[in-house]
């Protein structure tokens, strides 16, 4: 009689070979892509945030003059951030990951301004995000 052997044979093994090359192909240029994602989503949040508390300091500062901090420029925008650092508060841009940097404008007393954000990853290119700043003196 005729013993019948199992498994899988040599073409088989060579075409999932085949396969999964062209899949991790496929796959890396999208995973090293995700890092320029989350750098760009890393800015956008950190924007939100200054537009936020820019918001809230024009409010605050409305109401109570003594309440707040003067904004008379983009810059200024960030003394109106509160950061966790280091097991307090402190208010400053983020230092992880990289640089934040605020493009300098002029933001005029009881007026909105478009202001630039652009964060310089460690490793990678720079991202740029816009937010409103309210001027109040």
């Amino acid at each position: 009689m005729r013993s019948r052997q199992t498994g899988f044979t040599l073409i088989e093994l060579i075409m999932v070979i085949v396969i999964l090359g062209v899949l991790s192909a496929v796959a890396i240029p999208k995973y090293l892509d995700l890092k320029s994602d989350a750098n760009l989503a890393a800015v956008q949040g950190v924007a939100g945030s200054l537009g936020a508390a820019a918001a809230v300091n024009f409010a605050t500062r409305t109401a109570n003059g003594t309440k707040g901090v003067a904004v008379a420029d983009c810059q200024d925008v960030a003394k109106a951030l509160q950061t966790y650092t280091s097991g307090a508060y402190t208010t400053a841009l983020p230092s992880q990951g990289g640089t934040y940097t605020i493009g300098a404008a002029v933001v005029t007393n009881g007026s909105p301004a478009s202001c630039t954000l652009t964060f310089t990853p460690s490793a990678g290119s720079a991202v740029t995000a816009t937010f409103i700043g309210l001027g109040i003196t």
